[in-house]
């Protein structure tokens, strides 16, 4: 159920309880056991989803129902609950956020082909290799950054230092890591 829906829902039926009771309007419950069959395959055809239908035919004879009191002809009942249902569908599409496309086929993530796990490992012990070249500091601050996956504010917080030593500390040894000669083929 949208928002849209929830808040037209909401208002019209604190509306239809501040102006009569529950069974106010008998007629309006036979009436809505004799249509609701009818009325439900209309708001079926207005929706792809069964219980969206069954939201907006809902919504629609809240409508109906706060305003049965001003409708004089009801024998036209079905021509007012369809221009209801039709008006508040249009309200709907015209709200939504389309976030949801069809299509013929599922999207697949694509696929990255693997690399050689002895490659990357290799890789992975050259650039441990290269960071235990650096000072104890820098070399502190890379791994609380990269690999702990901290941000500049907590790193500095562990380290008991200001934001900014951790932004030139990292810089620094970003800078001994590019020119580390072990590490160049991967560039």
């Amino acid at each position: 159920m949208t928002a849209s829906m929830v808040s037209v829902c909401t208002s019209a039926s604190k509306a239809a309880t501040r102006s009569a009771g529950p069974s106010a309007y008998p007629s309006f419950a036979s009436y809505v056991r004799a249509r609701q069959p009818v009325l439900l395959r209309t708001a079926r055809s207005l929706t792809a989803n069964p219980s969206d239908a069954e939201d907006l035919l809902q919504t629609a004879l809240t409508k109906t129902y706060v305003a049965w009191d001003r409708i004089e002809d009801h024998r036209a009942l079905d021509g007012y609950v369809r221009r209801a249902l039709l008006n508040t569908r249009t309200s709907q599409w015209r709200k939504r956020k389309v976030d949801e496309f069809a299509c013929d086929e599922l999207p697949e993530p694509e696929t990255v082909p693997a690399g050689d796990p002895a490659e990357q490992q290799a890789l992975h012990d050259a650039m441990w290799r290269a960071i235990m070249k650096l000072p104890a500091r820098q070399r502190a601050m890379v791994v609380l950054r990269y690999y702990e996956d901290l941000s500049e504010a907590q790193t500095a917080e562990v380290l008991g230092v200001s934001i900014g030593t951790v932004k030139s500390a990292v810089s620094r040894a970003l800078g001994k890591l590019r020119e580390d000669p072990e590490l160049t083929p991967v560039r």
